[in-house]
């Protein structure tokens, strides 16, 4: 059974760093593109960021870009979102989000039904 759980979401002041994790379990995780996305209060979903699978390309949304780090350990089979310099406009419950297709790529475009799982998410505040 494929799951997605998020962790490491919380309150931080703005200007601060949190790490969040995606345990992934049921399937290779390196082997599936993978993202993570965002829905802020009364806003719809938003993708964040992707790393494709095999050689690991990165892609972030303008917004993140050069504050937002997405990786993973293969070994622990978990995908990551280091976050840095934190705004209060990135306060937002955060879910992670499996590519449907082994060895697939996606990037800001791809649609979200074309994510065949996505975790239960973790909530992020930025606020002083």
């Amino acid at each position: 059974e494929v799951q997605l759980v998020e962790s490491g979401g919380g309150l931080v002041q703005p200007g601060g760093s949190l790490r969040l994790s995606c345990a992934a379990s049921g399937f290779t995780l390196h082997a599936y593109a993978m993202s993570w996305a965002r829905q802020a209060p009364g806003k719809g979903l938003e993708w964040v960021s992707a790393i494709n699978s095999g050689s690991g390309s990165t892609s972030y949304a303008d917004s993140v870009k050069g504050r937002f780090t997405i990786s993973r350990d293969n070994v622990k089979n978990t995908l990551y979102l280091q976050m840095n310099s934190l705004k209060p406009e990135d306060t937002a419950v955060y879910y992670c989000a499996k590519g449907e297709s082994p060895g697939g790529t996606v990037t800001a475009g791809t649609s979200f039904s074309d994510y065949d799982y996505w975790g239960q998410g973790t909530q992020v505040t930025v606020s002083s």
